[in-house]
């Protein structure tokens, strides 16, 4: 937890020689427990002092890095419970999960199918953005040669995806020191080792650190969890992700709502990592409960969550619900102001405004794609509110909107001829005025009325 004044202030030099700008040391200090100013404004506070003061503001849970370069992805790191109260920062991540008991069949169909669920909502990629590969090899009577096999092959197949994540799950040490191997000698640092258990930590802790990636942990229960996180930890390493239990849902969520409490409400940073919840495993053959499941748990603390499969049908409910939980409650998401060219349009094709409120932007692209009919989307700058809150605030006007068409419109297309919302109809006459050589027209009031308007315009047009 955050040192207070008083402590910081039993770390000081003590000299109340004002160099730092404060009256005195314990002032400075009071300043510094509230984050007002730097310890390093100090020059007499030692290396040690400033380190620790510096892990004490440290939030509790930490955030880990997995993969490398522009496939890179921060999970942990959040600070309160409930997103009311400030917002959650680091987005759930999805991975698919492929066994080495699949056939490379089944494996393959499962990795086309993932790779097309792949498109944008409100300016984010949504795709799965993480595969599991998972070691079948302790739960096989006889082959092991030949899962072993399959499942370096599984790896070279997977590590063909650049922009994904890979989750080596495997307890077995030998294995996971060729594949780590395997893929540092290809340049590939796009992977977690998923396997340390009470057994074995000391040796896959080896791997991790000396590959520099992070490590996930198991536990018979949650006790062995705990302990075998502190052993990690004794050992210097807080790369780390801890795996729920896959043996029941009540289980898992206890685990997760448990360890993040304890990390946030008491402190406890060997709780403090975030989670690997393995929920085909908890749901079984049944993809509604799996589906239930992805969103528990997506807004019940699980950092990454393994599913058996990914569809569009899956996917649509399930990251926009997780675009909604991890965005700040207290800023409006909004669009970046501009053009958008939509169903192949040009610098010919009518023009629609609308303000850069994200889920009105959504609704609106939604209905101009479903219509079929070439346009450009002019999403100008509004505050990120709404249409009828924007009007009514004042960010929304004829002079706003005629401002950003001169500046931003005009040069790029040749069309003049723009509609704006229906709910905003009264700023018709101003805006022709405001805007000489502009045909302005009326859309309707709701949104999937827009598909007949531009078939009708585009009718009369033709």
């Amino acid at each position: 937890m955050a040192l207070k004044g008083i402590d910081i202030f039993k770390l000081s030099p003590k000299k109340n020689c004002r160099e730092c700008g404060c009256p005195t040391c314990l002032s400075f200090c009071m300043k510094v427990a509230q984050g007002a100013v730097h310890p390093d404004r100090c020059p007499y506070f030692t290396k040690e002092a400033k380190a620790k003061i510096a892990e004490s503001s440290e939030p509790a849970m930490r955030t880990i890095t997995a993969g490398d370069g522009d496939t890179t992805y921060a999970l942990g790191g959040e600070t309160v419970l409930f997103r009311h109260e400030k917002a959650f920062v680091s987005p759930t991540r999805y991975a698919v999960c492929l066994s080495s008991a699949m056939s490379p069949e089944e494996a393959d169909r499962k990795l086309e199918e993932m790779r097309r669920v792949d498109y944008v909502r409100i300016g984010e990629r949504m795709f799965v953005e993480m595969v599991e590969i998972e070691d079948s090899t302790a739960c096989a009577g006889d082959g092991h040669t030949n899962l072993q096999e399959r499942y370096a092959e599984l790896i070279q197949k997977a590590a063909k995806l650049k922009d994904r994540v890979l989750i080596l799950t495997t307890h077995n040490t030998d294995l996971a020191s060729k594949a780590v191997d395997y893929l540092l000698s290809t340049g590939n640092r796009n992977f977690i080792l998923n396997g340390a258990d009470f057994n074995n930590y000391a040796e896959m802790n080896a791997l991790a650190v000396q590959a520099h990636i992070p490590l996930g942990v198991f536990g018979g229960n949650n006790d062995e969890l705990y302990d075998t996180i502190a052993l990690l930890e004794k050992l210097g390493n807080r790369n780390l992700l801890f795996n729920a239990p896959d043996t029941d849902v009540q289980s898992a969520f206890s685990t997760t709502v448990q360890f993040r409490r304890a990390a946030i409400k008491d402190g406890n940073r060997t709780c403090g990592y975030p989670s690997i919840v393995h929920v085909n495993k908890l749901a079984g053959a049944d993809a509604h409960l799996e589906a239930a499941l992805l969103s528990l748990f997506t807004v019940k603390y699980g950092s990454i969550l393994i599913a058996d499969r990914m569809t569009y049908a899956l996917a649509n409910p399930l990251y926009g619900l997780r675009q909604n939980i991890f965005s700040d409650p207290q800023k409006p998401m909004r669009v970046e102001p501009g053009i958008y060219p939509i169903n192949g349009a040009d610098e010919n094709s009518i023009l629609l405004t609308t303000t850069d409120f994200a889920l009105t932007c959504f609704l609106v692209e939604g209905e101009l794609e479903r219509s079929g009919v070439p346009c450009n989307l002019v999403i100008t700058d509004a505050g990120g509110y709404s249409v009828l809150t924007s009007w009514a605030a004042g960010k929304l006007s004829a002079s706003s909107i005629a401002s950003f068409v001169k500046e931003n419109v005009e040069p790029k297309v040749k069309c003049r001829t723009l509609c704006i919302p229906g709910k905003v109809a009264v700023l018709k006459k101003d805006l022709e005025k405001k805007l000489p050589g502009w045909k302005i027209f009326t859309a309707p009031r709701e949104a999937i009325q827009l598909g007949k308007f531009l078939k009708d315009m585009q009718r009369e047009n033709n």
